[in-house]
């Protein structure tokens, strides 16, 4: 599904990924850690299109995400589910029209954007605040706000950068357990993150970056 080969990216003369290389198939649960600094958020802002490499190639599917052209990368990002560390929410839109905005945008039909988005809220435990503003909401809630919004789709791929950057630990270990609950569903998720616990409670595949390059990639691995 996903082949990342050398890739290196430069601010300056300074190497953000330097050669990194590895494959991800489809339906796995992948972690990507490493210290801050040690090219992460880079590498995900790479493999979604929102940022540029000096090397290598970057393949998801039938995209060479490198080499998109400006309205090959709109359509490549409408096939793919994105979630940040800042939940990016629309402050005067209920929970409900958050999640359904995704789909309207797309064209979606009035009854279809109706029955998908109650199933997503169902999906990620929202159903009673589908009408709450997002400052009404807690931290956790928001971030599961904007997972729904990633979902409605119906995305094969899921990209999660820093999600529990924001959150207490409690939250933070419900949001894993989230995330694996719609892996086990089929969806593939990459998961960048310096949470060592929340890496343990998943206990998949691991990739550690180190000043930009890749040092370790094990299966069913835990985060020292």
């Amino acid at each position: 599904m996903i082949s990342i080969e050398k890739v290196t990216k430069l601010y300056g003369k300074n190497k953000v990924l330097d050669d990194v290389s590895f494959e991800i198939g489809g339906g796995e649960f992948v972690s990507i850690v490493g210290t801050s600094g040690a090219g992460k958020t880079t590498l995900i802002h790479a493999m979604i299109g929102a940022e540029e490499v000096d090397g290598g190639m970057i393949n998801v599917d039938q995209y060479n995400v490198a080499r998109l052209s400006r309205s090959k990368i709109q359509e490549y990002r409408r096939q793919i589910g994105i979630i940040f560390q800042d939940y990016k929410l629309l402050p005067k839109k209920t929970v409900f029209e958050n999640v359904a905005f995704a789909l309207e945008v797309a064209g979606y039909g009035k009854s279809f954007i109706q029955r998908r988005t109650v199933d997503v809220l169902k999906l990620v435990g929202l159903e009673e605040q589908r009408n709450h503003f997002p400052r009404q909401l807690s931290g956790g809630e928001r971030q599961r706000t904007a997972i729904a919004r990633a979902l409605v789709h119906a995305p094969q791929l899921l990209f999660a950068d820093e999600p529990t950057g924001n959150l207490d630990p409690d939250n933070a270990l419900a949001l894993a357990k989230l995330f694996l609950k719609i892996n086990k569903e089929g969806t593939t998720v990459i998961l960048a993150t310096h949470n060592k616990d929340i890496v343990n409670a998943i206990n998949k595949r691991v990739i550690t970056l180190d000043k930009g390059k890749l040092v370790s990639d094990k299966e069913h691995s835990t985060y020292q």
